[in-house]
């Protein structure tokens, strides 16, 4: 049932008189303003893989563990993260890294699972003794793709794959495990709305009494005819973001709005939320270049309950990078950011992935890893 903007609005302000906001101490968030010299051995990769949606936090162990997504070279990196991706555990025992490889977290399973042939996005967190584990799985009935460059827009298993991409989650009492996943998704489809396409990129923010705001990304199907069919646009819109609200971080989720968070003809994804004093604030990825006038870069956003969001002028980040080396280099794309908080409400560090490619075409690139960058 849809909630009534006047009820989640009270609900989640009295959620915020009772959290401590973090602590940002940086005007306009511009993180770029206060990036330090990122280390070049820092982050996490893998030789033989690329390495995607780093999410770090602080262990039982005293250790830092970074939840990531990876997938296979052998497959080209768009669209081959729909067919092949599972997400991993690598540790640290600093937050800069270089974070070493330790396991896969949630590998595929059986394709009758709703989260059967892939698990990505994954955003960890932890409220009182449990370890949550956002993530994005989805499945399809069809064979493996020969690893041999076949794997194109028009395969069947990739077009499956990104219509049943849904939001789920996994629990533990330990950052060693062992998982406890849903045989359902946590966020699924809803029919003749705005998110009727998929449910991914989650975005939550559990707030101490257990409520959790979540911000996701979603496509809407448009209405035929289509057209002839080319990469799958003709068919669906362009990104939208959505916001749901629970109770309790374990669900049952309800939807915010009926409408996209955002409206003016901007597209944004790779969003990531915490709370402030006065509400709660976002960064997230710019995929048009129309709120900060470059594709790619940061988009810093602030919203009073969660709803209403307003998108302040400029980057929040860049797609420029000053590695301690002194070089500065243009990456190929700076996706997937995420903050690590320490324990007096401060961000310490930007995770975000990266690539070494010359343009965010995903394309004209070798390496894709998850590389930190300390904040002064």
């Amino acid at each position: 049932m849809f909630l009534s903007t006047c009820l989640i609005v009270a609900v989640l302000q009295a959620c915020l008189q009772y959290a401590m906001g973090i602590n940002m101490r940086r005007e306009e968030c511009q993180l770029h303003k206060f990036f330090k010299p990122a280390p070049l051995k820092g982050g996490f990769s893998m030789e033989d893989y690329w390495v995607w949606c780093g999410s770090v936090i602080k262990g039982e162990d005293g250790n830092y563990h970074m939840f990531a997504s990876r997938w296979k070279k052998t497959y080209q990196f768009h669209p081959g993260w729909g067919i092949d991706s599972e997400i991993v555990r690598a540790v640290s025992r600093t937050p800069e890294g270089p974070y070493i490889f330790e396991e896969v977290v949630l590998p595929s399973r059986s394709a009758g699972y709703w989260d059967g042939r892939i698990t990505h996005n994954p955003v960890i967190q932890k409220h009182g003794d449990t370890y949550v584990l956002f993530y994005m799985g989805s499945t399809y009935p069809y064979p493996d793709i020969p690893q041999d460059g076949s794997l194109n827009f028009e395969s069947y298993q990739w077009i499956c794959s990104r219509s049943n991409k849904r939001i789920g989650m996994a629990t533990s009492k330990s950052i060693f495990g062992p998982w406890k996943r849903s045989d359902h998704p946590l966020l699924d489809v809803r029919p003749g709305h705005f998110d009727d396409f998929f449910t991914s990129n989650p975005a939550p923010c559990i707030n101490p009494d257990g409520s959790c705001l979540l911000v996701y990304k979603t496509r809407s199907w448009k209405k035929p005819p289509y057209g002839e069919y080319k990469s799958g646009n003709e068919m669906y819109s362009g990104m939208k973001l959505g916001a749901a609200w629970a109770p309790h971080w374990s669900g049952p989720y309800e939807r915010l709005t009926e409408k996209p968070l955002f409206e003016d003809g901007g597209e944004v994804e790779d969003p990531f939320i915490w709370r402030t004093d006065t509400g709660y604030a976002m960064i997230a990825k710019d995929f048009n270049g129309i709120y900060t006038g470059n594709i790619g870069d940061g988009v810093y956003a602030t919203s009073e309950d969660g709803v209403k969001w307003n998108v302040r002028s400029g980057p929040s980040f860049t797609r420029d990078i000053l590695w301690d080396d002194g070089k500065v280099r243009k990456m190929g794309n700076m996706d997937r950011p995420f903050l690590l908080i320490d324990e007096n409400g401060e961000a310490t560090h930007l995770f975000v992935a990266t690539n070494d490619g010359t343009d965010v075409d995903f394309i004209t690139m070798n390496c894709a890893w998850n590389a930190c960058i300390p904040l002064a």
